[in-house]
């Protein structure tokens, strides 16, 4: 017996579905429902048109901060100083934040540069702009800051989950110093972030708001730039009563007791000279609550010497 050939018919609405599928994949990028977009510290919208996967970070903050929002493995490369946490020490360098090789940089390919502002400064900002990479330009000023790069980042890469989760963590813990060391005595404080030059921050940057947030006045709050240089006599004449430093390594460094030759130096004679490791408080990361949650102890102490 012959069997008649058979045309097996999809239903229409099997039919009518794929080519409604069919219209939106072509289509909808186009229409930029599947762009992810976000408004860098700058004011500049970043958009991509999917999570980014290859990403160059161009500041250890960058680095912590990106590995915090769940998107560490999605770092292809950055710059010297790179060094938390320990995985980060396995990603290519292409660098330092003050001198990148944009040869590497292009040859990595990223699909997302994150860029610290004040720290690469505009010369390699408008390099990397150039190449027609994509940028973010990220300078946190505040302590709300960080938690917002987080989130962003999050966005950014599709870690949004991860990313928030890390936010409100931070976010609570700020809360929490908030309301433990509103404090009514005022304390001035100086800022030592090198000895030769002796250089400091004003009060622009981060770390005077954390000295604010800890009851204390940054006695170079009003000088410009952000890192001014200054001297010993102007340390001298503000007279603080509370002196920290920070240097480069973990270790504290000899000249804090450089202070200690002027009797008559407020913070000298009440033994009010202090350290602060630097990664805890000069990276503009999650982990500087820590170095918060330090700073406010050792105002806290201070004000009890003071009111004896």
């Amino acid at each position: 017996m012959r069997l008649k050939n058979i045309t097996v018919r999809r239903p229409r609405i099997f039919t009518e579905l794929s080519s409604l599928s069919l219209f939106f994949g072509l289509f909808l990028p186009a229409f930029g429902v599947a762009q992810i977009s976000v408004i860098d510290d700058f004011g500049n919208t970043v958009t991509l048109q999917e999570p980014a996967k290859r990403i160059v970070s161009l500041a250890p903050h960058i680095t912590e901060t990106l590995y915090a929002a769940g998107a560490g493995d999605n770092i292809i490369a950055t710059v010297r100083y790179s060094d938390y946490p320990p995985a980060a020490l396995d990603i290519p360098i292409i660098g330092s934040y003050k001198e990148v090789s944009y040869e590497s940089l292009l040859s990595m390919n990223p699909d997302l540069v994150i860029v610290w502002a004040s720290g690469n400064g505009d010369e390699i900002t408008a390099r990397i702009k150039s190449l027609g990479l994509t940028v973010f330009l990220d300078e946190p000023r505040e302590l709300e800051d960080i938690a917002s790069s987080l989130r962003r980042f999050g966005k950014l890469t599709g870690n949004e989950e991860i990313a928030d989760a890390e936010a409100d963590s931070f976010m609570k813990k700020l809360v929490v110093l908030r309301q433990d060391y509103n404090e009514d005595e005022i304390l001035d404080v100086f800022y030592q972030v090198w000895n030769d030059p002796l250089t400091t921050l004003n009060g622009d940057h981060l770390i005077s708001n954390i000295i604010r947030l800890c009851g204390g006045r940054n006695i170079f709050a009003d000088v410009i730039p952000l890192a001014p240089v200054v001297n010993a006599e102007s340390v001298l004449t503000a007279d603080p009563q509370v002196i920290v430093v920070s240097g480069m390594g973990s270790d504290r460094p000899e000249w804090l007791d450089e202070w200690k030759a002027w009797p008559g130096l407020a913070a000298n004679d009440n033994d009010q000279l202090h350290y602060i490791p630097p990664d805890l408080l000069q990276r503009n990361s999650p982990r500087v609550i820590q170095g918060a949650q330090l700073l406010c102890e050792i105002l806290s102490k201070a004000r009890t010497v003071y009111s004896q």
